[in-house]
């Protein structure tokens, strides 16, 4: 499974850098001078290497420069460029409370007494913390954002294929 550890925003003046939006915890290592990075289009499924030739955090993004992207004109064609990494290269995690979201993605959620609410969709990075999207249990649209804090969600059982969410009141309420 691909799993998106970047995104080109836009470029970055005239030489060629570009600014990435980071999408993984550790961009230090994914991002290093050197490094050979995977990137696509978001709609095509060809993928291209590239090669980090620089690496500088400004204004709260990441500002990169590639081999054989050397100006304006060749970073501005990659607006848009994700750099993905595949989830079987990815070591396992050695924080136990610690999950990759494509390991949280399909899991089944439900209640302490087993009622299920339904499945995680998808989980989101905002600035004020994850979320799950949830997809109610036998709806086929419609999405129940839970913080993914653990007061909120007590129990992720990866390997049974279930999270249990003890909710505040009001959370699963469609009002």
């Amino acid at each position: 499974m691909e799993l998106v550890v970047g995104r080109v925003a836009k470029s970055h003046g005239i030489r060629g850098e570009l600014a990435v939006e980071i999408r993984t915890d550790t961009p230090e290592l994914r991002f290093a001078v050197g490094a050979v990075l995977r990137g696509r289009k978001p709609r095509d499924r060809k993928l291209t290497d590239y090669t980090v030739e620089a690496a500088r955090e400004h204004s709260g993004r990441l500002l990169l420069r590639l081999k054989g992207v050397d100006d304006r004109t060749a970073a501005d064609a990659m607006r848009g460029m994700l750099f993905v990494v595949d989830s079987a290269d990815l070591p396992p995690s050695d924080d136990p409370d610690a999950y990759y979201d494509h390991e949280l993605e399909g899991l089944q959620v439900r209640l302490a007494d087993g009622t299920v609410v339904g499945t995680v969709n998808e989980v989101l990075h905002s600035a004020a913390g994850e979320l799950l999207s949830v997809r109610p249990e036998g709806a086929e649209k419609g999405e129940i954002l839970i913080p993914f804090v653990t007061a909120i969600v007590p129990v992720v059982a990866v390997a049974d294929g279930y999270v249990e969410i003890d909710p505040p009141e009001g959370l699963l309420d469609p009002e």
